[in-house]
Formats: structure tokens, C-alpha cells, sequence
């Protein structure tokens, strides 16, 4: 794995609070109904996607996930302005204003989605794997899904065909307590989901996922056992969200009290720490990066403000259309 340095821990501090402070400013502007729809945020999930980027090649593998997706994006390269323009549904978005909070998605940077359906970018994750293995890329998946996805049949249909044909793929179920408002004890009479990986000879295991070095750790194994051929692995990434399932999520499944025990655990904190401890910055260049961060943000909330709305005839140039279809009586202008 690469090591984990002084630079590691700077830049894992000001990404993952960009990505908290990127979204709180999301929240902000759901309230004034600047941002419409659905709105599914990933504070206190960050540890995950620092550890991942730190374990993967950026220049060939692959990530898909739900819709839970603003902060993967990002770090995977994507201009945050654009997609916080796309949240906005302005024309200078992802998908020029028409995918939306669920749909954010760039082909240039490897970053397949943000799927809207629950389980429904599992298969997608290892079809793209198989046209890796098939076109024999050096290039491994990243699959995502939520601790809810694990309880449809497409998973248990993808993770056998994976482990049959040897995918170069990594199933990451991050377990943050909650399939929407029910929890895991809920749903299930075993609450490891990491096991159902056994079901199918398949590695698998638990992982600290509110650690980005125990994160990084786990992901650099099952990275480098898929590059070589050694087919997938299945994770379960043990973390916590601090938000609701989404915006209309009034939370009356758990208490204030649960809340503030994981917020202990708080991963940008746990970074932060070990930089204050390992005197890898003093508070001035903490103060420096946290200035940054809100500059950022606010170039991206003024990039999305001041964008416009697509042009209407763009929603039917992503439309197929059949200039010969049969049943129709007429014709549109």
C-alpha cells in the first residue's frame, strides 16, 4: 500500500472537510428550495472514500455507487462546481442539469453513478469489471451499495456470477446502521453482513469504516487481489451517518444520544487529531485549510447560482427517438 504519510493525513483533512462543509452548504440551500427532489447527504461517512481513493489508481479503476453520491464524484476528479451546478439542475452540471442529486456521473473520470434504484448499480458495478476482465484492462470496480441494498436478490445473483467468472470487482456495503429509518437488527437475524460473502467462497470481512487507515488497509488487499486476477472481494464497511436518510427524514428511529456517541468517532476529528498530535501542521495552516475549504465552497455555491437553466430542448436530445415508430397518430413539433 502506499504510505501513509504527513501529506496523506493534511490532504485527507481538507478533503473530507470539503466534502462535509460541500454538503452542509447543500443542506442549507435544499431549505430555500434552490435544490429540489431528494437529497441523500454522506456526513460522517467520509473515511470511506479518503481510504478508497488512497488504495486505488486513479488513472484506471472504476466507481459505482447509490444515491448517496455528491462527495465520490469529487473525488474522483470531477469539477465540484459542476456538480453542485448539476444539484442545482443548471445546464453547467454533470449531466447538464438533468440527473440531479441521485445522477451524478462523468465516463472521463472513471465515476459510473449514482442510481436511484436501491441494488440497482450492483450488477451494473460488475458488468463493468467483466468488460474489464473481457477486454483484459488492469482496471478494477469499486461497487457501493447501502446496508438496505444487501436484502435484494440482484446482489446474491451478481455475487455469484462474480465469484464464478473471477471478477476484478470489490462489493462495498457501507453499513451505516439504517436502511432508510430500519435498522440492520431489524432485517436480518445475523447482523454481520460482511458473512454472506461465505455463502459464496468469496473474501470477505469487517471493516472500521470511520478509520481512513483501516479503510485503506482493507481496500489496498482487495484492490491488488482483483489486479491479479484473483477475482472479488465483499466488504462491509462499518460507519455512520450523521444526517438523516435524506433531507425529509425526520430521524424518529434513533436518539440525539446514539448521534452524539458516533459523532465522537467523527473521522475528520480523528485525522485532525493525529495532525495536532504528530505536530504535522500548526493552527495556522489548520486555520489556512479550513479558509480554503470555505473559499471553495462558496466558489461553487456562486459557479451554481450564477449557471443557467438548461435550454428545454435539451431534455429531448437524450431522448431516442424513431422517426418511423407505427403507433403514433401524429406527429410532435
Amino acid at each position: 500500500m502506499k504510505k501513509i504519510t504527513k501529506a496523506t493525513y493534511l490532504k485527507w483533512y481538507e478533503e473530507m472537510l470539503f466534502w462535509r462543509k460541500f454538503e452542509d452548504k447543500l443542506a442549507q440551500v435544499y431549505i430555500q428550495q434552490k435544490v429540489r427532489g431528494f437529497l441523500h447527504l454522506y456526513n460522517g461517512q467520509e473515511a470511506i472514500l479518503a481510504g478508497a481513493l488512497h488504495a486505488m489508481d486513479l488513472e484506471k479503476d472504476r466507481m459505482i455507487t447509490a444515491y448517496r453520491n455528491h462527495v465520490q464524484p469529487i473525488g474522483m476528479g470531477v469539477d465540484p462546481k459542476r456538480v453542485m451546478a448539476e444539484l442545482y439542475g443548471k445546464g453547467t452540471g454533470t449531466s447538464q442539469g438533468l440527473g440531479g442529486s441521485m445522477h451524478i456521473f462523468s465516463k472521463e473520470h472513471r465515476f459510473y453513478g449514482g442510481h436511484g434504484i436501491v441494488g440497482g448499480q450492483i450488477p451494473i458495478g460488475a458488468g463493468l469489471a467483466f468488460a474489464d476482465k473481457y477486454h483484459k484492462r488492469d482496471s478494477v470496480t469499486l461497487t457501493f451499495m447501502g446496508d438496505g441494498a444487501v436484502r435484494q436478490g440482484s446482489l446474491h445473483e451478481t455475487l455469484n456470477m462474480a465469484v464464478n467468472w473471477n471478477l476484478p470487482v470489490v462489493f462495498c456495503v457501507e453499513n451505516n446502521g439504517y436502511a432508510m429509518g430500519t435498522s440492520v437488527a431489524r432485517t436480518s437475524k445475523d447482523t454481520e453482513i460482511w458473512k454472506l460473502g461465505n455463502g459464496y467462497e468469496m473474501p470477505c470481512g469487517p471493516v472500521d469504516a470511520m478509520n481512513p487507515v483501516k479503510v485503506a488497509e482493507a481496500f489496498d488487499e482487495a484492490i491488488k487481489r482483483a489486479r491479479k486476477g484473483d477475482g472479488p472481494t465483499f466488504l462491509e464497511l462499518k460507519t455512520y451517518r450523521y444526517r438523516g436518510h435524506s433531507m425529509s427524514d425526520a430521524q424518529k428511529y434513533r436518539t440525539k444520544d446514539e448521534v452524539a456517541e458516533y459523532q465522537k468517532l467523527d473521522p475528520i476529528t480523528q485525522v485532525l487529531d493525529i495532525i495536532k498530535d504528530k505536530k504535522y501542521a500548526s493552527e495556522k495552516e489548520i486555520k489556512e485549510i479550513n479558509k480554503r475549504v470555505k473559499d471553495r465552497v462558496s466558489e461553487c455555491e456562486k459557479f451554481a447560482e450564477e449557471s443557467d437553466f438548461p435550454d428545454k430542448n435539451v431534455m429531448y436530445d437524450v431522448v431516442y427517438e424513431q422517426e418511423d415508430y407505427p403507433f403514433l397518430a401524429h406527429k410532435l413539433d
